[in-house]
């Protein structure tokens, strides 16, 4: 029961593992990682509370969750625990999202809602964009010579990841059903909560796709659909790479990347070539709207009328256009709006 039987209160616990286990996967659809965040978020408030402010766990009520209490955790977190102001953000969020949760299912509830809605964590500081410069994508990119079977692989595994900009789970769970490379070429990838969207491919990347399905993936006809297109062997049946086998193959790639050009960063990650994507299609004059469809940004604020225009041929001429060049000529100065608008690519 989601209220005391003796006191009519709100039960705080009820609602909290209702939400997280039936609301957030069932009726939201969130990931198990995304909702771990959240019961994250709930439990230090809870742990607020009770070490911060001595109230046993047992008579926490919603009561609690009052503005003054929500505004005394948020200097908690930040002057005593030292949370980052993007980890203050995100737990607060939570909270909001909960009690938005529990207003809905109670109206008693409705004014604790509306008194935390507009409570806002600390500015978050704003950190240059991570990606790479020309020469170093070239260097990376190059890395892996292709001297053996696994060293092929690897190159084409980030020459693709770089292409598409896919997130790397995209990438590793592609399968031969997901790629088309016949004229117009394209990749079909499946991003968050099983949402797919179709990318174009350049025709450099095509040629080295249909080289390299010829080595791994030879007589496709006759090979199961959902045969993961970058595998390794596990008991001699292909196996999907995971995320974290991706992210060493690039930072093998950049190590071996240093000795032609230094200054590739040491701290390089797979979400770094998403972004250094993002950034060589608007420095070749890429309007933003198509750049944040091409990647699969669900919050732009560009109407849905306008990426009527966004059409698979104009995004293929994207990514045609997009390659290094060291005589491109230089794009408009990023504004500030612009640069806000790269910063949220996800």
């Amino acid at each position: 029961m989601k209220r005391d039987p003796a006191t009519d209160t709100a039960n705080v616990f009820v609602f909290a593992r209702d939400f997280l286990n039936a609301y957030m996967p069932t009726v939201r659809g969130l990931s198990v990682k995304t909702i771990t965040a959240y019961r994250i978020s709930l439990e230090c408030f809870i742990a607020f509370l009770t070490d911060h402010e001595h109230v046993d766990r047992a008579d926490i009520t919603f009561d609690h969750f009052d503005r003054a209490h929500l505004k005394a955790w948020l200097t908690w977190m930040n002057a005593e625990r030292g949370y980052a102001s993007a980890t203050i953000t995100l737990r607060l969020s939570a909270l909001k999202a909960f009690l938005s949760y529990a207003a809905a299912e109670d109206i008693t509830l409705v004014a604790l809602h509306q008194a935390a809605r507009t409570l806002k964590a600390p500015p978050l500081p704003r950190a240059p964009i991570a990606y790479l410069t020309e020469d170093e994508t070239r260097a990376v990119l190059a890395a892996h010579t292709g001297q053996t079977a696994k060293s092929r692989r690897n190159r084409m595994l980030l020459i693709l990841l770089y292409d598409t900009a896919a997130r790397v789970g995209e990438l590793t769970a592609l399968t031969l059903q997901d790629l088309s490379l016949t004229a117009p070429g394209h990749v079909t990838l499946t991003g968050k909560r099983n949402k797919t969207r179709v990318v174009p491919l350049s025709e450099k990347t095509i040629e080295h796709l249909r080289v390299y399905r010829e080595e791994f993936h030879p007589n496709p006809a006759r090979l199961p659909a959902t045969r993961p297109v970058f595998y390794s062997l596990h008991r001699g049946q292909p196996t999907r790479l995971s995320t974290d086998t991706v992210s060493t193959v690039l930072k093998k790639a950049a190590h071996a990347a240093r000795s032609r050009c230094p200054s590739v960063p040491a701290g390089i990650h797979c979400h770094m070539l998403r972004k250094t994507k993002a950034m060589d299609l608007y420095q070749n004059g890429i309007p933003l709207p198509i750049i944040m469809r091409l990647l699969g940004h669900e919050n732009a604020s560009t109407t849905q009328a306008f990426y009527a225009f966004a059409t698979l041929d104009m995004m293929r001429d994207a990514i045609n256009t997009a390659t290094p060049r060291a005589d491109n000529p230089a794009a408009d100065r990023l504004t500030e709006d612009t640069l806000a608008a790269l910063y949220s690519l996800r």
